[in-house]
């Protein structure tokens, strides 16, 4: 079973309830309030687990939830607060609410642990209550109620290169050969189901990690087959290997089976047909001379003018693969360690937060600028990172899926208008 993606309900714990009770002991007939305060629920924290490499565990098991607060007792007792929930997931996971296919966080790089949900707060005991005019408050503070989510879980695999192609081209024994990976070799049209990392350590070459990434087939892309499981692991590549059957023999043309593939690769996103790109050529054994074209002088026609360079191989003898590894290695060093980290769409916190906190959208005539306030403003700036592109555009679409945007427009906005949103200022453009 492909053990990539899951889906799961989380819930954080329940703050307890506040203890309304009076002192009562002999001599004091007549005591204060002693009632005493509800335990926190328990918060539920996101993990990287360095030793898991699926999400298999998540598909047995699909609600979890964090402990209850316990409520205040006699005698100003505080109540425990509930455990927390720690669900361990291996690095690469990127975490989505379910309805909004949103991204809550991605567990890779230096986010190692993520607190997702925070518990409800412990009430208040009535001995908070008591004032020289209310001696004997006869009420105490419910816990803050538990948050509940339905999140997916996408693994995309970590690794700096990745093989594609169609099924059968030799995906799989050219990474046996490369490294210590074994996945399952069978001569089948649709062979790998599950994607596998494996790391290449051939003398003289600096190790890198190579992911197989399970056969493609066309339409791919529009989720035919298993295709969006297996082409969001390509995300984090920084250079794609593109086996072909450079021989042939199962009456495919490799030069076709190129570019159905790298069709596939930018529908599904653009960035990664942009990704450096060798290609390896194999079965190159099986080429016979028949006195028709070769079809690896067809490959290298049709591929190295475009700047692609070829490299002949035979992945079962290994014939040509150190040569191939070592510009792999080559374009790794040249190419920049950027790693692909999803920014952060759905803030839990904020989005599950009552929706009737007050702003205001008014125009400030002594500075001639729009002025947005409020603490539902300022508690989204807090969350978002309007330095990265994709940060300030969820910025904007936040303002305008709560009506601020048209607020704007009925104070009379224009183009090249300024307006100011507590320390930032923006100029507004339609």
């Amino acid at each position: 079973m492909f053990n990539d993606r899951a889906k799961i309900v989380v819930r954080s714990g329940r703050g307890g309830d506040g203890h309304v009770s009076f002192r009562r002991e002999k001599y004091v007939p007549n005591g204060g309030p002693d009632g005493g305060d509800g335990g926190n629920g328990g918060s539920v924290y996101l993990e990287i687990d360095e030793g898991m490499n699926t999400l298999a565990d998540y598909r047995h098991v699909r609600k979890y939830k964090a402990e209850d607060g316990e409520d205040g007792g006699k005698k100003r007792c505080r109540g425990k607060n509930g455990n927390d929930l720690i669900l361990k997931m291996p690095e690469g996971t990127v975490v989505k609410e379910a309805t909004s296919s949103k991204v809550i966080t991605d567990l890779s790089g230096d986010n190692r642990k993520f607190l997702l949900l925070a518990g409800g707060h412990g009430g208040k005991g009535n001995q908070h209550y008591a004032t020289s005019t209310m001696q004997a408050p006869k009420y105490a503070q419910p816990g803050g109620e538990a948050k509940e989510l339905e999140l997916v879980l996408e693994l995309k695999l970590l690794a700096d290169a990745g093989l594609v192609g169609l099924p059968n081209v030799g995906k799989s024994t050219f990474l046996t050969k490369v490294s210590n990976a074994r996945p399952e070799i069978a001569n089948y049209h649709f062979t790998t189901i599950n994607p596998h990392l494996g790391m290449v350590n051939v003398e003289g070459i600096e190790p890198f990690v190579i992911a197989d990434i399970p056969g493609l087939i066309e339409g791919a892309s529009e989720g035919a087959g298993l295709g969006h499981e297996f082409l969001r692991h390509i995300e984090r590549t920084r250079v794609l290997i593109h086996i072909l059957d450079a021989s042939g023999l199962e009456g495919r043309d490799p030069v076709e089976d190129f570019y159905t593939i790298n069709k596939e690769l930018e529908n599904y996103n653009p960035d990664i047909a942009k990704k450096k790109l060798v290609i390896a050529a194999n079965k190159t054994d099986c080429i016979y001379d028949d006195g028709s074209e070769n079809p690896l002088d067809r490959i290298k026609k049709e591929f190295e003018p475009k700047g692609i360079k070829v490299f002949p191989i035979c992945a079962l003898s290994g014939e040509g693969i150190r040569e191939l590894l070592l510009e792999v290695r080559n374009i790794l060093d040249e190419t920049a360690e950027e790693k692909t980290v999803f920014e952060q769409e759905f803030f839990p916190e904020y989005m599950m937060a009552p929706s009737d906190e007050p702003y205001t959208v008014r125009f400030d005539e002594d500075n001639n600028e729009y002025v947005i306030e409020g603490p539902r403003i300022e508690k989204m700036l807090g969350y978002t990172n309007l330095d990265s592109e994709k940060g300030f555009m969820f910025f904007q679409s936040f303002l305008k899926d709560n009506m601020i945007i048209d607020d704007l427009l009925a104070l009379g906005i224009e183009e090249g208008d300024i307006v100011r949103i507590y320390d930032l200022t923006f100029e507004y453009y339609k």
